[in-house]
């Protein structure tokens, strides 16, 4: 009983979750800790994992956005294309819910990059007169890496869209190709995008 009432509190959690991913523009973590206090349950709930978050965005997707995302997605990709290959000499891969396939026009991109130096990035965006912030995020084992953050214009969906370049030591590429529990990669290089965006488009 106690496992039955968990599974449907975790799914009652994605459900809403899930709205505030699509609806507002919300990272996974923070659209479950809002998600938690709308629906009124203890702070020290237990969360919904990944992979039940995705498959319930997935639903809600196909559900509500149908006409919508998967033209706003290849846009999304495709700008992710155009900045990967500016990057290209620093391994660029894509992650999160452009890579994913879960991304509305309210979602930001994320590349990881995987530099010998990890200032050469930011020396290479100055170069081109790049202009950027600088926060620091988690990495692969939880130390802070540096994130560049840029505005760029997606001239599909007519916005500025959020992009996020992730700093890694080149030496920790090798584990981050390790495919997930699902067997799937959580990141792909160029080449993996371009293959994806030349595939049809269902319809």
């Amino acid at each position: 009983m106690r496992t039955a009432r968990h599974q449907d509190c975790s799914l009652e959690i994605a459900e809403t979750a899930a709205r505030l991913i699509v609806e507002e523009g919300l990272e996974w973590g923070a659209a479950k800790r809002r998600a938690v206090k709308q629906l009124g349950l203890p702070v020290r709930t237990a969360l919904p994992d990944n992979a039940l978050l995705e498959d319930v965005v997935r639903d809600y997707l196909a559900l509500f956005c149908a006409d919508t995302q998967p033209q706003e997605l290849r846009a999304l990709r495709e700008l992710a294309l155009v900045w990967m290959q500016r990057l290209q000499d620093f391994r660029p891969h894509l992650t999160g819910a452009v890579w994913r396939g879960t991304a509305t026009r309210l979602s930001d991109i994320y590349l990881q990059l995987f530099c010998d130096d990890p200032k050469s990035a930011e020396i290479a965006l100055i170069d081109r007169q790049v202009r950027f912030d600088v926060s620091q995020v988690p990495g692969f084992k939880g130390a802070l890496v540096d994130a560049l953050s840029i505005h760029s214009l997606c001239q599909p969906l007519g916005e500025m869209v959020g992009v996020h370049l992730l700093i890694h030591d080149f030496d920790e590429l090798r584990g981050a190709l390790k495919p997930d529990s699902q067997g799937r990669s959580p990141r792909g290089d160029m080449h993996a995008l371009q293959t994806l965006l030349a595939e049809p488009e269902e319809p």
